[in-house]
């Protein structure tokens, strides 16, 4: 697991096949296949993407919190510093499409609300990753390189540190720092492809980004936060730091 925790702290990602089994996959698959409202016809799929929000049905929650995961979030987050998912949601469905979609600019995720909080585009980041703790790729439908995989740009979360730093705890509006998304251009590029029941644990830091669908099957992810328990904090008094605060830090450090 200490191999784990610094290939995280370094590339800012790591990646855990048979996270959940297959049968979990398939029954989530039914699930988002039927809201959808699309049929395996290609003749159906209107659009390039569609967004799904949140599930709570057993199978969700069960994808989310195996024995194999709960490791992992211990080991990269910290023991009893992370809240179990109790659903999970935010499923972008990418279908082979001739349209491009408009979604698939480099980012990071945002974590807390802006003055507007139903406004995802103000919703904000600071260096503390106030209310996120990782980002989670789901694969719930296996995912080649055609099959519009999420690029990643590795080691692009402590880029993303040194940038958020000066502006505190107020931080960065979404389209703010996705503006500066360029500053990371430099870090290599990978696609989050895998069998179905893989799982990548991502810094919340990360710079990602989307892309059109290129495959047959359309592509059935899920990109869920684990929300902190506990804030995430870089200055400890007792230097007990999790693998997370341990590359903001190291980033900060190196400026």
């Amino acid at each position: 697991m200490q191999e784990l925790a610094e290939s995280f702290i370094r590339d800012g990602f790591v990646q855990i096949e048979n996270a959940f089994p297959l049968a979990l996959a398939e029954a989530v698959r039914k699930i988002i296949w039927r809201d959808t409202g699309c049929t395996p016809d290609p003749a159906t799929w209107k659009a390039p993407v569609i967004r799904l929000g949140e599930y709570t049905q057993e199978p969700f929650i069960q994808a989310a919190n195996t024995p194999i995961l709960h490791q992992a979030f211990d080991q990269l987050v910290g023991k009893g510093r992370w809240a179990p998912r109790m659903s999970l949601g935010s499923f972008p469905v990418r279908f082979p499409h001739s349209e491009a979609p408009q979604d698939d600019g480099w980012h990071v995720d945002a974590s807390f609300p802006g003055p507007n909080p139903n406004d995802y585009m103000a919703w904000r980041i600071n260096v503390h990753s106030q209310g996120r703790a990782l980002l989670m790729l789901f694969l719930f439908s296996d995912v080649s390189d055609n099959d519009a995989p999420t690029r990643i740009r590795v080691g692009s979360h402590l880029d993303v540190a040194r940038i958020l730093e000066p502006f505190g705890a107020d931080g960065l509006a979404f389209l703010k720092l996705a503006q500066r998304a360029e500053h990371t251009s430099h870090c290599k590029e990978v696609l989050a492809t895998g069998p179905a029941g893989t799982v990548y644990l991502c810094h919340p830091f990360l710079v990602h980004a989307a892309q059109g669908h290129r495959g047959h099957v359309p592509r059935i992810m899920a990109q869920p936060p684990l929300f902190a328990k506990e804030p995430i904090t870089i200055v400890r008094p007792d230097g007990n730091y999790s693998p997370v605060e341990r590359a903001i830090r190291e980033a900060l450090a190196s400026v």
